[in-house]
């Protein structure tokens, strides 16, 4: 199932390779989306608050580990794209190696460091336990996530974007069985949906591992090539820890901006919990194409080739402006029928509302340039060049600091909403000119061929 990117027209096979990615952040999103109403519906408002409380520090440690060991997998596919097979192997191994040192030192740190970060976040006192619960729980599963994001990751660097969608509407299949058993039969409460969401991720990245050692064996290393490689090891964390950081950094906007959402109380944080659900489902055809320019780029750099790396980003531009137009159409459609979803028949969904409302309103605006944002950033890193997306990070670090330090100080509500619109568009305008400068350099080297 590889998918040689470097030949055809760029627009289908963009396309092509990107769909399956939609789908699955799609049914990852609903999975996410069933955790939160079940827990909603059967354990309490409170659980749920407590529960979206949480979701920008699971962004910030597993978006930590994912981008550090999915940036070790770009190196194979530059290497697939320059038709280095041993070397593909190799860059495997390496990346595999690595990536259980990154697992090993996120569970400790993680695990040692959640109470004093929860407290940092102005957690209100009523939902502090289950938050601590939930969020601790699901860091103890972090060898269940990266691994399935790890060999996921793999598979995308050859081509192969269906398989790890099979397997990840296994997962999503599974993490509903889970809840059911563990929330409304064994009455787990919010334990029961972070046990839930370890076990199928962990199932998932067994079967993806089998499926690489037993169908894939393009990828799966020799015995000889399962130590650390220093070549390797230096490009993977040139293009890994990069990538990390902008994680980490975006990350630590939003806990920001959920530290402003928290001094509102627990029905706000219960109200932008679910209203972020539908937008985040709703946009997840923007870090799918980023997935796929990734691998595109990654591929195309490896072969030589400028001009089709330029013809496939303009392709996905338009594209994604596209999805933006019609993602912001539904989000509206949608809200008021949504929310309702989420609580249970003696919660008053119009109490909800002021605070979902604003929030949908203000980031269907800029779906556009957090679209771009996905393009210009994975573009560069499936380059090779980690520093300027990471700066786009930081970017958007700042936007969203500025924003919520004014709703903290003034106790407005709008400008805490408006801490995700104002990061998208800072972030999207400097990608945009950063990609620009770096497009001009890749021509440059590309003129004059070297070594990955």
């Amino acid at each position: 199932m590889e998918l040689d990117m470097t030949k055809g027209k760029p627009f289908p096979i963009i396309i092509k390779f990107m769909f399956p990615l939609f789908l699955g952040n799609l049914f990852q999103q609903l999975y996410n989306m069933v955790d939160t109403i079940i827990v909603g519906r059967y354990v309490s408002q409170n659980a749920l608050a407590a529960v979206g409380s949480t979701g920008t520090i699971m962004f910030l440690v597993l978006g930590f580990s994912q981008g550090l060991t999915t940036g070790f997998t770009v190196l194979t596919s530059q290497c697939y794209g320059a038709g280095d097979m041993k070397r593909v192997k190799r860059s495997v191994a390496n990346g595999i190696l690595l990536s259980i040192i990154v697992i090993i030192s996120m569970t400790i740190i993680s695990v040692m460091s959640m109470d004093s970060i929860l407290r940092l976040m102005n957690t209100p006192d009523d939902i502090f336990n289950d938050a601590k619960t939930y969020i601790i729980t699901i860091c103890y599963g972090i060898v269940a996530s990266v691994s399935y994001n790890l060999f996921s990751a793999f598979l995308r660097s050859i081509g192969n974007s269906k398989v790890p969608l099979y397997f990840l509407m296994l997962s999503a299949g599974l993490n509903v069985i889970f809840d059911l058993i563990f929330i409304i039969g064994l009455r787990l409460g919010v334990m029961g949906a972070a046990l839930a969401t370890d076990i199928s991720q962990g199932i998932s990245a067994i079967a993806c591992l089998i499926y690489i050692i037993k169908k894939a064996t393009i990828l799966w290393p020799d015995k000889k090539d399962w130590r650390i490689n220093s070549k390797d090891t230096a490009h993977q964390m040139r293009v890994g820890l990069p990538m990390a950081l902008q994680f980490g950094i975006t990350a630590s906007g939003t806990m920001i901006m959920q530290a402003a959402i928290n001094l509102f109380g627990s029905e706000a944080v219960a109200a932008y919990t679910a209203a972020s659900k539908l937008s985040s489902l709703l946009t997840q055809g923007f870090p799918a194409m980023g997935q796929t320019m990734s691998t595109y780029c990654g591929q195309n750099y490896g072969k030589g080739d400028y001009k089709r790396i330029r013809q496939g980003v303009k392709s996905a531009l338009i594209a994604s402006s596209s999805y933006a137009i019609v993602a912001a159409g539904i989000a509206l459609l949608l809200l008021p029928h949504i929310l309702g979803l989420f609580f249970d028949a003696s919660v008053d969904i119009s109490a909800m509302m002021p605070y979902a409302r604003p929030y949908i309103y203000l980031c269907i605006m800029f779906y556009i340039p957090l679209g771009f944002i996905f393009i210009f950033r994975n573009a560069m890193q499936g380059c090779g060049y980690g520093f300027l997306p990471m700066m786009g990070g930081v970017i958007e670090l700042f936007a969203r600091l500025g924003m919520a330090a004014a709703a903290m100080v003034s106790k407005i509500y709008i400008l805490a909403a408006a801490c995700d619109p104002a990061a998208w568009l800072a972030a999207g305008i400097f990608t945009g000119i950063c990609y620009i400068f770096v497009i001009k350099d890749v021509r440059k080297k590309l003129e004059t061929p070297q070594n990955i």
